[in-house]
């Protein structure tokens, strides 16, 4: 039940965040949700190669942030809108435009792959246990969250 809450809140949180950024800048839509869909692609793979490969991290913390946060942050219906309003441009004196927004979106689709790949790469190293010239093991990242 914990989870569910967890989730409920982070939905909140997330889908209030991208709101907030979407009216910021209204005029430019698109590219909102291309920075939305990569910071949270990012960040998610940052969470996971950090906090997820750890089995002390509880699964409603997990659930919460990942689907919760995450999940209400970023935003793929909106590039899947955006992608069916602009096909029907395709075959109008707007193609230029229309094939623009198809790169754009493709564009979305690989930083978002790559920013995933960079966020679990650096979670990964981040969260890594380094030996010191003694010998001794040393966490890089403390257990209390903070680093985040």
């Amino acid at each position: 039940m914990i989870s569910v809450v967890a989730v409920f809140i982070g939905g909140i949180v997330g889908t209030s965040l991208r709101f907030i950024l979407g009216a910021t800048v209204p005029e430019s839509a698109q590219v909102v949700t291309l920075l939305i869909n990569v910071v949270g692609s990012f960040v998610l793979g940052l969470l996971v190669s950090a906090l997820w490969s750890k089995p002390s991290t509880p699964a409603w913390l997990k659930a919460g942030l990942g689907t919760g946060l995450l999940g209400g942050f970023t935003t793929f219906s909106a590039l899947a809108l955006d992608i069916a309003d602009t096909l029907p441009f395709l075959g109008t004196e707007s193609t230029s435009w229309a094939l623009g927004m198809l790169v754009l979106f493709v564009a979305e689709i690989v930083l978002g792959i790559l920013a995933a790949w960079a966020g679990l790469a650096w979670g990964a190293r981040a969260s890594r246990r380094v030996v010191t010239s003694v010998g001794h093991d040393r966490s890089v990242i403390t257990d209390d969250g903070g680093d985040l």
